[in-house]
């Protein structure tokens, strides 16, 4: 069976600060892109659902986690890095957990719920810290 072929226009995404006490959702990466990084929860947008929707369900199907949607914290554009890599347009919400503790699927292999000034070295997708700084404004 041969892999699919890559997108070959831009992939919508969205991901979702999650805060909990003063503390931030940050799931690392069990396989690539990304293997290895903390990040956050989320996936692409199915055709026809609308971005809340999507991140409902994204974080959900990554964490179990229930949450209520504060507002749009930023968005962020990764380009291609070489061959098999894709093109997204990623749209960052703010976030508020509501119920549920993280039980993660198999994209992810740990998760740490951390104040934002605590993050330090802790290695990270890119942009990460300065969404997370939009997000608090939000809550």
């Amino acid at each position: 069976m041969s892999s699919p072929e890559p997108p070959i226009r831009p992939q919508l995404a969205v991901s979702g600060v999650i805060f909990r006490d003063g503390k931030v959702l940050l799931v690392r990466r069990a396989r690539s892109p990304g293997k290895g990084f903390y990040s956050l929860p989320g996936g692409r947008v199915e055709f026809g659902e609308t971005l809340h929707t999507a991140l409902h369900r994204e974080i959900d199907e990554e964490t179990a986690l229930r949450v209520e949607i504060l507002g749009l914290a930023g968005w962020r554009e990764v380009l291609p890095t070489g061959p098999g890599t894709g093109h997204y347009l990623i749209m960052t919400f703010a976030a508020r957990w509501a119920s549920r503790e993280p039980v993660l699927n198999d994209e992810h292999d740990d998760f740490k719920w951390l104040v934002p000034e605590e993050i330090g070295d802790l290695k990270v997708t890119g942009g990460l810290h300065d969404v997370i700084a939009a997000a608090r404004r939000l809550v």
